[in-house]
């Protein structure tokens, strides 16, 4: 049994449009998200041996406000990367690390989800995820894999999903 953790990134700051993608760091609302989403995972029944992350800077600031105690083994191949590069990632770095934390972006964390649960372990937090995977959200997978060289197939149950939002309504979409 493996256990895959999934962390997009709080929400960006677009004040400046003049600043590349890579480089946008997180506005006020992100910089809350991300510190409300660490204390939630470090508070909750999941560790992580391994944090495998994007090197964009919206990432680099969610996992500062985070403050999840991991040191992140940054790589550029997660900067906007599809599900298929993701299972690259893993299976290259997790080693024998019995769960791995991976905080990067969309569309690529909600594709990973979907192919990772198997259709007979959908269930209402799939149904939540599978619909909308927003900023700062925060999933773990249980896979049904001995080795992350088994990553990639319907092996996976969804046994948690929150949103910024659950954990204070000011930080969903009407939020300020």
């Amino acid at each position: 049994m493996k256990t895959l953790g999934l962390l997009r990134h709080a929400k960006s700051d677009w004040d400046d449009m003049s600043t590349r993608d890579f480089d946008r760091g997180l506005n006020n609302r992100g910089r809350r998200g991300g510190a409300l989403m660490g204390a939630h995972i470090r508070g909750s029944d999941y560790s992580f041996d391994m944090l495998l992350a994007s090197p964009a800077e919206r990432v680099k600031k969610t996992l500062e406000s985070a403050e999840l105690g991991l040191s992140p083994r940054f790589d550029q191949r997660l900067y906007l990367s599809s599900a298929d590069t993701m299972i690259d990632v893993i299976q290259e770095k997790a080693g024998d690390a019995d769960s791995v934390l991976i905080c990067a972006h969309n569309p690529g964390l909600q594709e990973m989800l979907l192919r990772l649960i198997a259709p007979a372990n959908e269930n209402a937090l799939f149904d939540e995820a599978s619909t909308k995977f927003p900023t700062a959200a925060f999933a773990v997978i249980e896979l049904a894999i001995d080795s992350w060289d088994q990553l990639g197939g319907e092996n996976g149950t969804l046994v948690h999903f929150t949103r910024p939002r659950d954990l204070d309504p000011a930080l969903g979409p009407d939020g300020s």
